[in-house]
């Protein structure tokens, strides 16, 4: 994970970088507002207003209609209900051929304005073009925009209001219920049955690693990602994803010795065997080596989970919402049952 917007959750420089369904969400919905309009989205017309989790607060005459957001912010967003709302996305949007990257979930991404479509691209003048009431965007350290290039930050942050969630140094369920405050907040309905659908099978799922872990107790788990040149292993102290699963009892590899920012400690591939580990979940994002790429590097085959075929793949920058992490809830408690104890 970066020490800052320069320093993204990817390789080499850039690092690696008991309530369900609609009992939760009116939960939610009451805490973000008034309980007696709880059930019903917020109008599009009136005064609107978010704080973010800089503690920054954007005030309109409305709720913003034209919204550009990090491409996986965007698919959240459409998940807890937005459609035509999002104008705009930057970040891995598309895969060569055109086909949707898997960060883009069900975003459609026909229907949007790429911006970029890899770290460093954000083209300011299509931003202007798109007249923009709202810019949201992940944060994994303070003040650092996730996505949004450092050397055009002032520019776009000049043509439209922006929000930031954190995305770092909590549990995953945090930023989920952030941007589930923040689509109420633009209009969506979350006791739509899509949502709450979405809820029901994520505390399901949650549930399921809670049972995997007690039916195949000792399994250590290690998050990683491979370079050409190095091996990174994530801490789940500051991983937001990983953190929630050692809260479900999983038993996470804690890296000890970390680079700037904390979020993983990189090591040569000749240590890649420093830390013993029953299951790998490994970085499955184009940006970082697959299992096919690391085949011919001698230590990776050395590696028990991997001797043991105990490797699945991982979403190192997660989906912050109950149908993009219910999946990664379910992979990995699958993962858990199926395991073996290595040594």
């Amino acid at each position: 994970m970066p020490a800052s917007s320069s320093t993204p959750f990817r390789l080499t420089r850039r690092g690696l970088f008991a309530v369900s369904g609609a009992a939760a969400l009116t939960t939610l919905l009451a805490a973000c507002g008034d309980t007696e309009d709880a059930a019903a989205p917020r109008a599009s017309s009136g005064p609107w207003s978010f704080t973010d989790d800089r503690g920054r607060k954007v005030d309109a005459a409305s709720a913003p209609t034209r919204v550009v957001a990090f491409t996986g912010v965007a698919a959240a967003l459409v998940d807890f209900g937005l459609d035509k709302q999002i104008v705009g996305v930057f970040g891995e949007t598309t895969r060569p051929g055109g086909a949707a990257d898997p960060q883009a979930g069900d975003l459609d991404v026909d229907q949007v304005t790429v911006l970029g479509n890899v770290w460093g691209e954000f083209n300011v003048e299509k931003y202007a073009g798109l007249r923009p009431e709202l810019l949201v965007t992940h944060m994994y350290d303070p003040g650092a925009l996730w996505y949004v290039p450092d050397e055009s930050r002032d520019k776009i942050l000049a043509l439209a209001p922006s929000v930031t969630v954190t995305t770092a140094r909590v549990p995953m369920t945090r930023p989920i219920e952030r941007y589930a405050e923040l689509a109420r907040s633009l209009g969506a309905d979350l006791t739509a049955k899509k949502v709450t659908d979405a809820k029901a099978r994520f505390d399901a799922a949650a549930e399921s690693v809670r049972q995997a872990v007690k039916a195949n107790p000792g399994i250590r788990v290690l998050a990683a990602s491979g370079s050409p040149d190095l091996f990174y292993v994530s801490n789940p102290k500051v991983s937001t994803d990983l953190m929630y699963f050692a809260e479900l009892g999983v038993d996470i590899v804690v890296p000890n010795k970390l680079a700037s920012g904390d979020y993983f400690e990189s090591l040569s591939w000749e240590n890649a065997g420093k830390f013993p580990a029953d299951l790998i979940l490994l970085d499955n994002r184009a940006t970082a080596l697959q299992p096919k790429d690391l085949a011919a590097k001698p230590t990776w085959q050395q590696l028990p989970a991997v001797r043991a075929n105990q490797v699945t793949g991982w979403d190192a920058v997660p989906r912050f919402s109950y149908a993009g992490a219910a999946p990664l809830l379910e992979n990995l408690a699958a993962a858990i049952r199926s395991a073996k104890r290595l040594g």
